[in-house]
């Protein structure tokens, strides 16, 4: 049984003989006026005989009725007493109750505080997840809007440039890997490869005009001052610096998404540039044509197969570590700011074509 309803009984049970030794009280009360009146009568009854005898008789009855009236006194007394005890005792069971009473409303009071702050963090937490999958939902649409975006079919145009009075390079080769990579992929019908050859600086502008590329790769030298190495008129090397190729890029068609430097020392081309479209490679130090060759045939296999741009980038590093591993570092990869490589597609992935 639990405590207050202890005390509760206890109450109950001392408001009961509480009510029993009041009416005991009530009781003995009740025969005093009867005594009284008997030694008032009886005294009367000796102011007015002269016998003696009644005189002896009523004075034993008046000492009878005040004996009886002190023992009822005395009975009183006690019943007061006994009345006083057990008002006491009730005092103490009520205050005990009140206590326990107190103490449990104050437990509802927490337990329902709690459970309305439990309520609340529920209802917050269902809350945040809504709006978490709120935002997961329209962020999810606007990728697939963004997916849905990427045109049928992307064009990448390809400057091959050697220069007479510079080393040989094996451009074709990586012409050939590219396109031999590119008709092996899933989505070969989507990319459409345009090259142009021992290329001036002029040519950059005629060949984007024409065929406005999304992709655009630059194969050849590189110097380590951070410039291209282009053709001039006479087929010998002309020297332009990284900013002449940004001030071109920005000139051209906003079409293009993405630039490639295939060539040595052209780190800095690639960052400086990534200002003025979604993404660029570049390459922090020299790399042989072997290396530049399987770098770009894997890339555009990758990206040929719909895979993001930090996918295709990864793979062809992964190839590249396969065929030459020291060079394995030396593609680097710069997107612009607030653009996410895993989530961006050159090549429309297999499932928003269908």
């Amino acid at each position: 049984m639990a405590l207050i309803d202890i005390y509760r009984s206890n109450m109950v049970r001392k408001r009961d003989e509480l009510a029993r030794l009041s009416h005991d009280k009530a009781n003995e009360s009740a025969k005093i006026p009867h005594l009284n009146s008997r030694i008032i009568n009886a005294k009367n009854i000796i102011s007015r005989t002269t016998s003696s005898s009644t005189i002896q008789s009523k004075q034993r009855e008046i000492e009878q009725s005040e004996k009886s009236l002190a023992d009822i006194a005395k009975k009183i007394a006690d019943i007061d007493k006994k009345i006083a005890s057990k008002d006491n005792e009730y005092l103490a069971e009520e205050k005990r109750f009140r206590q326990e009473e107190d103490k449990i409303n104050k437990k509802r009071e927490q337990d329902e505080k709690k459970r309305m702050q439990e309520n609340e963090r529920q209802l917050r937490t269902i809350t945040q997840s809504l709006q978490q999958q709120s935002y997961e939902q329209r962020h999810l649409s606007a990728e697939v809007e963004k997916l849905k975006c990427i045109p049928e079919k992307i064009t990448v145009l390809f400057f091959a440039t050697n220069p007479k009075n510079t080393d040989k390079l094996r451009l074709d080769e990586e012409v050939r890997s590219i396109q031999e990579m590119i008709r092996k992929s899933e989505h070969r019908d989507s990319i459409s490869f345009e090259s142009r050859w021992a290329v001036r600086p002029l040519d950059i502008f005629q060949a984007i005009n024409e065929l406005s590329p999304d992709v655009i790769h630059f194969s050849g030298h590189g110097a380590d001052t951070s410039e291209l190495l282009l053709e001039n008129s006479d087929g010998n090397a002309k020297f332009v610096t990284k900013e002449a190729i940004t001030q071109t890029i920005m000139a051209s068609s906003d079409k293009i998404h993405l630039i490639i430097f295939n060539t040595c020392f052209s780190n800095e081309q690639a960052q400086s540039i990534k200002e003025y479209v979604e993404a660029a490679i570049g390459m922090t130090t020299s790399i042989s044509d072997h290396g530049a060759c399987v770098f770009a045939a894997q890339f555009y296999s990758s990206l040929g197969f719909g895979l993001s741009l930090q996918k295709a980038f990864e793979q062809a590093k992964a190839a590249l570590s396969l065929e030459s591993p020291t060079e394995i570092n030396t593609p680097i990869l710069y997107v612009k700011d607030g653009i996410n490589p895993d989530n961006m597609y050159i090549v429309k992935p297999k499932a928003i074509l269908n």
